[in-house]
C-alpha cells in the first residue's frame, strides 16, 4: 500500500510516498510561503511525481508544528497554513488522514528504530513497562511522552515550561530572558534560536553589542573551535538548561522507561553533547540522583525520525 506523509513545519514542508515495506519513495521539500494551504502543497507534490499510470495514495499522515486538539489545526509559526483535516482528506481524496503534532510522530518513531540510527548515551535497560520521555531541541523544543506497548504518544507543550536556574550565573540570565520575552521558557535557552538568545543575553550583560547576522550554527562552530569565550559559556549553558529540563521531565511523566534526544541540533554534535554538562545536570536531583542516572538515555542520529512514526501511522490506518 502506498500512502503520502508529511512533516509540515513553520517554513517547509517535506513530503513523501510510503512503500509497501514500510519506508518512503520521493520525498521532496516545498515552502510553505510558495503554496496556498496544505491541500495545495500537498497536491502539487503528488502532481510531481506520481506516474501517469500509477493510482494516488488513498490514505495520508502528517505532522504538524502545531498543538492538534480537533478538526481544526492552526500552524503555531505559520498561520496561513491553518486547515480542517476532514476538508483536506475530502480535497485529496482520502479515505483516512490523520494528523498528529510533530513530536507525536518523532516519539512514536522510537520503537521503530534500529541500532544503526541511536547511540547510547548511558543509564541501564529502563523499566520496560513506563513511558520514555522524548526531547528534542530545534527550531522549537519538542517534548512528547510514548506510552510503551500501545502504539500511542502524548503531545506536551513541555517546552515552554519556565526555564530554571540551579546557579547564581544562571538566574543573572534567566532574569535577563524574562526581561526581554516577558516569560523565560525552556525554549528560549535550549533551541537554535535560544542558543541565539543566550549569546545575545551573555554580550548584554558583559556591556557588549551582539554580532551582527550571528546564527546558532556559528555559535557552536565557534564554541566548538574554541575562538569565542562567549560562544563557548552559552553552548554550556545550552546544554545545562536542557539537562536540567529533562531530568524535570523524567521524574515528572516517571518516564523510567528511557529517555531519546533528538531534533535539529543535538544529532549534528554527538560528541559536543557527551562532552558537556548535560548529563550532570540531568542527573542532579539530590535524592534521585541514583534513579536518574539508571533511565537509558539515547540520541536518534536518524535524519528524518518523524518520517519513521508517520510511516507506521499510515500502516496503521490500513
Amino acid at each position: 500500500m502506498t500512502g503520502l506523509i508529511a512533516d509540515i513545519g513553520g517554513t517547509n514542508a517535506r513530503f513523501a510516498l510510503t512503500t509497501p515495506e514500510g519506508h518512503w519513495r520521493d520525498e521532496r521539500v516545498f515552502r510553505c510561503a510558495d503554496h496556498a494551504g496544505l491541500a495545495a502543497a500537498a497536491q502539487a507534490y503528488l502532481d510531481g511525481v506520481l506516474a501517469p499510470d500509477e493510482a494516488p495514495p488513498t490514505r495520508a499522515a502528517a505532522c504538524v508544528a502545531a498543538p492538534v486538539t480537533g478538526d481544526a489545526v492552526t500552524l503555531t509559526n505559520w498561520r496561513e497554513w491553518s486547515f480542517s483535516i476532514e476538508q483536506t482528506r475530502k480535497t485529496l481524496g482520502l479515505e483516512a488522514f490523520t494528523v498528529v503534532n510533530d513530536f507525536v510522530a518523532n516519539a512514536l518513531a522510537v520503537p521503530r528504530l534500529g541500532p544503526g540510527h541511536v547511540m547510547d548515551l548511558g543509564g541501564g535497560p529502563g523499566d520496560p513497562t513506563a513511558p520514555i520521555g522524548v526531547v528534542g531541541p530545534g527550531t522549537g523544543l519538542g517534548v512528547a511522552v510514548l506510552l510503551p506497548g500501545t502504539g500511542q504518544a502524548i503531545a506536551t507543550e513541555g517546552g515552554h515550561v519556565t526555564l530554571a536556574a540551579t546557579t547564581p550565573r544562571e538566574a543573572e540570565v534567566v532574569a535577563a530572558l524574562q526581561a526581554r520575552f516577558g516569560h523565560a521558557s525552556a525554549e528560549r535557552a535550549a533551541s537554535g534560536p535560544g542558543l541565539l538568545a543566550l549569546a545575545e543575553t551573555l554580550r548584554a550583560l558583559g556591556g557588549h553589542d551582539p554580532v551582527p547576522g550571528d546564527t546558532p550554527a556559528r555559535i557552536m562552530e565557534r564554541s566548538l573551535n574554541g575562538t569565542c569565550p562567549v560562544c563557548a559559556e552559552a553552548s554550556a549553558l545550552f546544554y545545562a538548561f536542557l539537562g536540567t529540563m529533562c531530568g524535570n521531565l523524567v521524574l515528572s511523566a516517571g518516564a523510567w522507561g528511557g529517555l531519546w534526544l533528538m531534533g535539529g541540533i543535538l544529532p549534528r554534535n554527538p560528541e559536543a553533547l557527551k562532552a558537556s554538562v548535560f548529563t550532570e545536570r540531568y542527573a542532579a536531583k539530590g535524592r534521585f540522583r541514583a534513579q536518574l542516572e539508571a533511565v537509558p538515555r539515547r540520541l536518534v542520529l536518524h535524519p528524518y525520525p518523524a518520517f519513521v512514526g508517520l510511516t507506521g501511522l499510515v500502516a496503521a490506518s490500513a
